[in-house]
């Protein structure tokens, strides 16, 4: 089967409070809790590809993109398609509010949003995607954004 390649913007969107915004998702493969975010069209840039994406998915108006806090690649098999998907996670501070879908194209498949604890996600038997997004805001909180080229995290299914 062909991999198909594909690169995406991806926001943390970390309250003040440290509460993170996550949506569930299915995927045909089971329910998933992910940060808002999705591929970038050709042309984007990074910044213009994130503020869509969670405009279409959450009515979010992004007021500037935070820093680059996370790299990760995923391989994955969704319907009769390979993929390879390269993620950037941007964190960015805000006060929570209440997502509404615009248009996103996948809105069918976002079941739910809420906004975590940092606690919840240490103890939840969930599947989350980055599964180091506890680790990643802890960091953040404790050290500031990351200095120098960050490394991938590799996944695959």
């Amino acid at each position: 089967m062909r991999i198909i390649d594909r690169q995406a913007m991806r926001a943390i969107l970390l309250t003040p409070d440290d509460r993170v915004l996550l949506m569930r998702v299915d995927y045909g493969s089971g329910d998933w809790w992910i940060t808002p975010g999705g591929g970038t069209e050709p042309g984007e840039t990074a910044e213009v590809s994130l503020r869509r994406e969670l405009m279409e998915e959450l009515g979010f108006a992004l007021p500037a993109p935070g820093p680059l806090v996370w790299r990760r690649q995923v391989t994955m098999t969704l319907g009769q398609r390979r993929w390879r998907q390269s993620e950037d996670y941007f964190l960015i501070e805000t006060a929570a509010f209440r997502p509404a879908v615009q248009a996103a194209p996948e809105a069918g498949r976002i079941r739910e949003f809420r906004w975590w604890r940092l606690s919840e996600l240490r103890h939840s038997a969930e599947r989350i995607a980055p599964a180091a997004l506890r680790r990643i805001v802890l960091d953040y909180r404790e050290n500031g954004p990351p200095a120098g080229p960050l490394p991938v995290e590799i996944v695959g299914d």
